[in-house]
């Protein structure tokens, strides 16, 4: 478990790091995404049974951030799977750019969000270094929008360095970069 102070708050207040049991906590989780991500009602059901079946995967894990129980961030994650619907859409993009090998022996980030009230406190650092320790795999691969932003900022200054731009995912309006990086990603 990891402690992060409560900002000038009494130690109470702490966010608590640590193993999240996500099939039990998944509205909660969708509740940070929503908030975190923009989705509306239909997005949020699609994305729960996404979750769900996610979560049965072999080497599936979660994370997450709490507040007195409260959920504010959340991580998952598994080893990859060339045959998980993820792994076909971007394959073609990274063979493209001789990257096609990434997609072996990497654990991928499929999901991460911090509400954004607890945002830039280092909480998704700590999610994503935190759940890739514990992976077999010595490089990491996640999806980002393919836009300049703090996730990207983020995942930047944990080595991550973009593998393909412009990936179309069938269902998200905007395009997507793949980023990958080796592990273990630093610490601090």
């Amino acid at each position: 478990m990891l402690r992060f102070p409560g900002h000038g708050r009494s130690e109470s207040d702490d966010i608590v790091i640590g193993p999240l049991d996500l099939p039990a906590r998944v509205d909660d989780a969708l509740s940070v995404q929503a908030l975190a991500f923009g989705l509306g009602p239909d997005e949020v059901a699609v994305r729960r049974q996404i979750v769900l079946r996610h979560m049965t995967f072999p080497g599936a894990r979660a994370f997450g951030a709490t507040v007195h129980d409260h959920l504010v961030g959340f991580v998952y994650g598994m080893p990859n799977d060339r045959t998980h619907w993820w792994s076909t859409v971007v394959e073609p993009y990274l063979r493209a750019r001789g990257h096609g090998d990434w997609l072996d022996d990497s654990f991928v980030i499929t999901e991460l969000h911090v509400h954004p009230r607890h945002q830039q406190r280092g909480i998704g650092r700590a999610l994503i270094t935190t759940i890739t320790e514990g992976a077999e795999q010595p490089r990491s691969i996640l999806s980002a929008i393919d836009v300049e932003s703090p996730a990207r900022h983020l995942y930047r200054s944990l080595g991550y360095q973009d593998l393909a731009r412009q990936v179309h995912f069938p269902s998200a309006a905007r395009p997507y970069a793949v980023m990958g990086a080796p592990l273990p990603l630093p610490r601090g």
